[in-house]
């Protein structure tokens, strides 16, 4: 159908094109599945005991749950991308200046994912088949083959979610499974930890891994019908999904003593369900990355073909993955990244406590150029962030949650006393019905 073309990137979904909240929760645990989780668990394993790693796991997936409760029921209740969401709260124009950056990084991380992948594929190849392989046709098809799904638009991403959540199921139950054949639980209890990195660093990088998919779940949960149903995806993908991931990574390098994870899999005699974990999973986040690079660029530039946008998109992002660019953009993606936590922040507070009806009726005609309220509490929770990283400062030994408290809190008091100073004719102040 034809308006299926911009994805709704710009409107509310309509009702005829919801589903049901079960098909969402497949996509969102499709991104828990991704080598970048397994890896999560993998490395902290490796500075931690296997107790505290089971602490340090379980607490990251429980802040993950909570923030992403919120964000994914805001964006099923009104119905609108995550990047205009950002419209509302900061304005037309300061919009555009956030949701750029979140394009640039959203695409900066497609590449990066490519390089990832291309590297697993290419030394899995090697280490099963004894066959060696240049990068570039594997980036190539890497690039083709989730650029073409994102064409499709969500429902394509839900379709192969939808075939390829069980396999990695299964896949993941065979690495806890050939761990738990490979040593004993008592022995697992007894190794001690391999560093000196506190828990709260754990926590930090846990959370971190997956911050940025928290704070853009509106984009997968606007499909929704009702806000519970975002709920129970959240609940499945990062409080059970999520956690069982992070926990078979985890397991499997304290059971063998290795911290390779491809390594790990070719000795428990699963090397081909790597290849399923590296394709498959890798196809889809990466998918999701594209997908909401283009709904950020077309919220702010609503006249572009979404599919030729999609299409230049995926060329850039493989292209950089060619020239090999990205090892030296990834300190640029990181601080890139920073800025995504604290707009959490600012939307959360806006939509639960100061303005709930400025996202539901007339938003569009309610809009300023700027917030500058909401800009500058963005700017606070950044700056928090940025030192946080650091080491200069830190509140709850959380950098994303220290973030996302300062903007939320900032923005709060600045528009309180906005309203005490005879701001209140602001449009949308007060809460409005739920959708």
């Amino acid at each position: 159908m034809e308006e299926r073309t911009n994805e709704f990137a710009t409107e509310p979904v309509p009702d005829d094109a919801t589903v049901g909240w079960f098909r969402v929760a497949l996509v969102a645990a499709m991104v828990s599945f991704s080598l970048p989780m397994f890896l999560t668990g993998l490395e902290i394993s490796v500075i931690h005991s296997p107790s505290q790693t089971v602490i340090i796991l379980a607490a990251g997936a429980l802040i993950l749950t909570l923030i992403g409760c919120v964000t994914a029921a805001i964006g099923a209740n009104t119905r609108l991308s995550s990047y205009m969401l950002n419209r509302v709260a900061f304005g037309r124009r300061g919009a555009a200046l956030v949701n750029l950056a979140f394009a640039v990084s959203l695409l900066g991380w497609f590449g990066v994912n490519i390089d990832l992948f291309s590297s697993a594929v290419l030394r899995l190849a090697v280490d099963l088949f004894d066959y060696s392989l240049p990068p570039w046709p594997i980036e190539l098809f890497a690039g083709v083959a989730m650029t073409t799904t994102t064409v499709f638009g969500f429902r394509a991403i839900n379709f192969l979610s939808l075939i390829l959540t069980p396999v990695l199921i299964a896949v993941t139950a065979q690495l806890i499974a050939g761990s738990l054949q490979a040593t004993s639980i008592t022995e697992l209890m007894a190794d001690p930890a391999h560093g000196d990195a506190s828990m709260g660093d754990g926590i930090s990088a846990v959370v971190g891994a997956v911050i940025i998919g928290a704070v853009i779940l509106p984009d997968i949960t606007r499909f929704i019908r009702h806000w519970s149903g975002a709920v129970f995806v959240v609940l499945i993908a990062y409080l059970l999904i999520n956690f069982i991931v992070t926990f078979a990574g985890g397991l499997s390098a304290t059971a063998l003593g290795d911290d390779d994870l491809l390594n790990i899999m070719i000795t428990l005699g699963i090397g081909l369900a790597a290849f399923a974990i590296v394709i498959l999973g890798s196809w889809v986040l990466n998918s999701l990355n594209l997908y909401s690079t283009m709904l950020s660029i077309e919220s702010t530039a609503p006249r572009l073909n979404s599919t030729v946008l999609v299409i230049t998109l995926g060329i850039l992002g493989t292209v950089a993955a060619f020239l090999n660019v990205l090892e030296y953009f990834l300190p640029f993606l990181f601080y890139l990244s920073i800025i995504f936590v604290p707009v959490a922040g600012v939307i959360m507070v806006d939509y639960l406590l100061v303005r709930r009806s400025a996202y539901h009726e007339n938003r569009l005609l309610l809009e300023r150029s700027f917030r500058f309220e909401a800009l500058v509490s963005w700017l606070m929770g950044a700056s928090v962030a940025l030192v946080g990283s650091w080491q200069w400062i830190s509140l709850s030994s959380i950098a994303a949650i220290d973030a996302m408290l300062v903007a939320g809190l900032t923005y709060f008091l600045l528009s309180r006393i906005k309203s005490t100073q005879g701001g209140s004719a602001e449009p949308g102040r007060k809460g409005g019905a739920d959708h």
